[in-house]
This record gives C-alpha cells, structure tokens and sequence, in this order.
C-alpha cells in the first residue's frame, strides 16, 4: 500500500491528519461541482437563457441521482474503513467484491426507474412547457449512463475509506478538464445541443471510475478481490447494503424534497429559475469546505471505532466542529457583498431582476451557514459510528418541512419562501441531530474516557 498517499487517522495529532485528508475531498468537490457549473456556465452563454433554465429545471433531479449514488458509495466505504481500522484484509476484500455485485444490481435498478419515471416527473415538476424536450434531453443521458456514476462513487468511495483522497483527486480534475473541453467541441463545434452537455459529463466521470481502477489495481492490489472472495455473507451484504442504502436515501430524500421544492421554483418562470439556478451554484462551491471536513470525519469516526479509540472520535468532533463553523462565518461575510457579482457572473445576465432575487437568496441562507456546518458534522460522526436510522430521521425532517413550505407558506409568502425554506429547516435538523449524537453511548463512552486521562 502506497503509505506516502494515505493518511493515518488513527494515530498522532488530529488536526493535521484532519486537513490533509480533507483537503483532497475538498478539491475533489471543487472539480464534481465543475461538472455541471461548465454545463451551466457554456450552455448558457452559448444557447441562451431558455436552455439554461432547462438545464437548472432538472438540477433537483440530477442532484437525486447523483446523489443517490454517490451516499451508496461513501455508506459501503463506511463498511469497508471500519474493517480497514481494524486492519481485517481478507474481510476488506470480501467487502469490495460485494460492492461490486450491490452495485451493479443497484445500477439496473435505478436505471429502470428513470426510464420509467421521468418525463411525467418533469411534468410533475411544472416545467414550463417551452424548456420541457430540452430538460427531459439532458437529464435522460444522465440516467442512461447511472452505472457510470456508481462505478466512480464505488472505487472512490474505497480509496477514502482507506484514508487515501489524494488519489482519486488527481483522476477527477483531469476528467473535469475534458468535461469542459468536451462541453465547448459538442455545443460549439458539432452543435448537438444542450443533451451533449450530459453526454460530456458521463463521459468525463467514466475515465474517473476507469483512471481509479487501474490506480487501485497497480497501487493498492491488496485492496482488490479474487475470485474466492466473492462468496454470500449474509452478516457483510446485509451491512453492506444496509449502509449504501441508509446513506444513499437520506440523498434521494433530501433531494426529493428538493424536487417538490423545485415544482414551487418553476412556477415563478424562467427569470427565477435563472436565478434560483445560479444562485444554488454560487451555494454548493460555498459549502465545499464544510462537506469536505464532514465527510472526512465519517471515514475518521469509522476507522476509530475499528481500532476501539473512541476518545479520538470525540476529540475529533470538537475539532471539526470548529474548523467548520469557522469557514462558515467567513463565507457569510464574504457572500453578504460578493452575492450580486457571483450571480450576474454565473448567469450571463444584467437582468437586474434575476440579480436582485439570486443575491438576495444567498445572503439570506448564508446567515444560517454556522448552523449548517454543525448539521454536517452531527449527521456524518452519526453514520461515521455505523448509525443509519438517526441520520435519516433528519433527513425526513427536511422532506417534511418542505412539502409544508410548498403547500402553505410559498403560496402566500413568494419566492421569499423559498428563500426561507432551507434555513428554517437547517435549525430543526441540527436540534434533532445534537440530541441523537451526543445521547449516543459511544460518545458518551468517548467522553468518559477523556475526562479519565486528563484527571490521570
């Protein structure tokens, strides 16, 4: 195993290993979100405002897929680390091989239902009629290449598991390169429209998965399964397939309830959709650095609990809490002045309009940021300690809280009400995800331990 790249989570100071191994994830999520911002940023300079907001129309349900896949992959690599702490290989590889076949499984899965479902979700949506064929173009050639994203998530997934995000990083920016490059040679070279830009996207997250499983099977070989390997363990698939789909469903149901969110948006027409689409964009690369040390407190929490540190995994939680909270305060800040610029930017518009409801969304949910980044680090050492149940008690607190702001307070309240949505819901979440975590008796256990070593 390749020791220079991965991080020891386990021993030795907290900080820095917190830092170098989420600071890989970070660029890594800088580059995904590259993905669909070049989409965003060359469909609409290059085919206008309507393909554009037919683009943004499908992100609620772009975001579902990918996210979908995305949660299989880091639930299955929680499975997988665990083992890793405990340094179990030959239950590591026997791990690996299950993945595959759950994921391939899955893939068919999902497939199907996109095919099935969705040209009426579109409708469902409110997707106004004269942006419908080109929205229904660009998401289908995503959900005709999910496997494409399941393989990537699955092999990415290993590698952080094992406290390597340096690798899958370098694979991901050259892909995001040639999605850009590609983007630009489908639109303005071979005119295919506004479904090449899906068709761009795949291809480039197909070389990730391809570039990871070389790596893997060059550098870390003893990660990879033979064929005795692959045999039904009840105990394994069932945690396995518990974890993925635990993960995997707090995404879909967040990003269902991003959906239903998403049918109030397209009411307001295609200026808001603009907007609202730039403005979401401007968001995800805000909150990177938060999702980034989030999502490496869940590989640092299940590798702990595998070697038995539970003080560690406390210890841990106060550091990423601050680090969290302290990026958070800083893009609020910064968001509250830079918001117009960003979205005039991001948008390819003066329309004063679009600028003043885009900038005035930002500045609103960046307010509730610090509450946000506590709301991450609680849900991911909740799944970082093999908890499925309590992360997804919030993340039906969410679907709730917006089917109630679409049906009572939008109507009413405007777009404003969109704009207070998720914020609202922040607060509720954060409150459910503080009792559950620091009621959980491992961290209870942890606290115990701490307050012995520092009487001794």
């Amino acid at each position: 195993m390749n020791k220079k790249r991965t991080v020891d989570l386990i021993h030795g100071p907290i900080l820095p290993s917190l830092l170098s191994f989420a600071f890989p994830i970070l660029l890594s999520n800088i580059f995904q979100q590259l993905y669909n911002t070049a989409d965003v940023l060359i469909v609409g300079r290059f085919l206008g405002q309507e393909s554009l907001a037919a683009v943004g129309a499908t992100t609620a349900i772009f975001d579902l897929i990918v996210g979908f896949t995305l949660g299989v992959g880091n639930g299955m690599g929680i499975v997988i680390a665990r083992y890793y702490g405990a340094r179990n290989f030959t239950k590591i590889k026997e791990a690996v091989a299950a993945t595959w076949i759950l994921g391939a499984l899955l893939s068919i899965v999902v497939m199907l239902l996109g095919f099935l479902g969705l040209y009426p979700l579109l409708q469902y949506l409110d997707t106004p009629a004269e942006i419908l064929p080109q929205s229904y173009q660009y998401i289908s050639m995503i959900v005709t290449c999910v496997g494409v994203s399941f393989a990537y998530n699955l092999f990415a997934g290993l590698l952080r598991s094992i406290g390597d995000s340096l690798a899958a990083l370098g694979f991901l920016i050259f892909s995001a390169l040639v999605n850009v490059v590609l983007d630009l040679y489908f639109i303005t070279q071979l005119h295919l429209g506004v479904q090449s830009a899906g068709l761009a996207t795949i291809i480039s997250q197909g070389l990730s998965a391809v570039l990871c499983f070389y790596y893997i099977r060059k550098s870390v070989p003893e990660l990879l399964p033979q064929l005795k390997h692959f045999k039904w363990d009840k105990a394994l698939y069932s945690d396995l397939l518990e974890q993925g789909l635990a993960m995997g469903l707090m995404s879909s149901i967040v990003s269902i309830g991003s959906v239903i969110l998403q049918s109030s948006v397209n009411t307001f027409g295609a200026v808001i959709i603009s907007a609202q689409t730039a403005a979401r964009r401007i968001m995800a690369f805000a909150l990177l650095p938060m999702t980034a040390i989030s999502a490496s407190m869940t590989t640092f929490d299940s590798q702990n609990l595998g070697a038995k540190r539970l003080d560690r995994i406390v210890q841990g939680l106060r550091i990423g809490s601050r680090l969290s909270i302290s990026w958070a305060v800083f893009v609020c800040i910064f968001l509250f002045f830079a918001s117009p610029a960003l979205v005039s930017f991001l948008a390819s518009s003066t329309d004063g309009y679009l600028i003043e409801n885009g900038s005035l969304y930002l500045q609103i949910s960046s307010a509730f940021y610090p509450i946000l980044s506590l709301l991450l680090i609680y849900r991911n050492c909740l799944q970082g300690l093999g908890q499925k149940i309590l992360p997804l008690v919030s993340s039906f607190i969410e679907l709730i809280g917006k089917i109630a702001f679409v049906v009572w307070i939008i109507p009413w309240a405007g777009y404003k009400g969109v704009i207070l949505c998720e914020p609202l819901i922040w607060v509720a979440m954060t409150i459910q995800l503080y009792f559950s975590l620091f009621r959980h008796p491992l961290i209870k256990e942890g606290k115990a331990i701490l307050a012995t070593k520092v009487q001794s």
